[in-house]
């Protein structure tokens, strides 16, 4: 895992480095990366598996199709203080207003980009080993403690993100497996146009397209050592 430079001297807080493209290869050049002042509360990982569960007309019950796995979601809840009591306290803010904290995260995490026209693209570091590369998509800050004219003196934050990869580095992580790409397959032994289909595009509903791609005239018996092209289809196309 590379670390930014910025990050690398506070490894044992997180830090949330900003980036403007989606890549996140390009790190933001007028917001310096954000070290969390205190470790968090809590966090968690969020984890969902998406089916489809749609009945046909007069049936009952209905065979649950694997769909897609959602992005991952990380929540985590930590506190701005202003107080002066917390120890281990980020130096950098230790003796920085609350408001003016929630400001500077604020534009790290949530403000507008003039440069993409949205909030920054996101990676938060934690340790020397965890990384995750992502987007905000909600934010909760729960003032709690005020002084004499009514300003904050502690924030509790609830911050949730969502894990996310360009479509070019997905690709790159898939391989030579996704059905994004082109695929070349030769035809051995006992191979089935129907199975090599699934193991191209995870569904076997495409091999008659394939047969189209490749002008055959039989869908069983393709002869051994025939070389097929499996190109990327619109998933939308039956």
């Amino acid at each position: 895992m590379e670390i930014p430079f910025e990050a690398k001297t506070n490894v044992n807080k997180i830090v949330i480095v900003a980036y403007k493209d989606k890549t996140a290869q390009e790190q933001s050049k007028d917001v310096k990366p954000f070290v969390i002042p205190v470790n968090p509360e809590n966090y968690s990982h969020n984890y969902k598996v998406e089916y489809d569960v749609r009945r046909g007309q007069g049936q009952q019950r209905t065979e649950v199709k694997f769909k897609s796995t959602a992005p991952e979601e990380l929540k985590l809840e930590f506190v701005f203080d202003g107080t002066g009591v917390i120890q281990d306290y980020y130096k950098d803010k230790k003796d920085m207003p609350v408001k003016n904290q929630v400001a500077l995260f604020l534009n790290t995490v949530y403000n507008m980009s003039g440069e993409i026209h949205m909030p920054r693209y996101l990676k938060l570091f934690w340790g020397k080993n965890f990384m995750i590369q992502c987007v905000l998509t909600n934010l909760d800050i729960n003032y709690t403690l005020f002084d004499e004219a009514g300003d904050p003196l502690r924030a509790k934050i609830s911050a949730t993100f969502l894990d996310h990869i360009a479509k070019e580095q997905r690709v790159a992580r898939e391989g030579k497996r996704s059905p994004d790409l082109s695929h070349i397959r030769e035809v051995k032994g006992d191979d089935r146009l129907d199975t090599l289909s699934y193991e191209v595009y995870n569904d076997s509903k495409y091999m008659l397209q394939v047969a189209k791609a490749n002008g055959l005239t039989m869908l069983r018996n393709v002869p051994t050592g025939t070389t097929l092209l499996f190109p990327p289809f619109d998933k939308t196309e039956q």
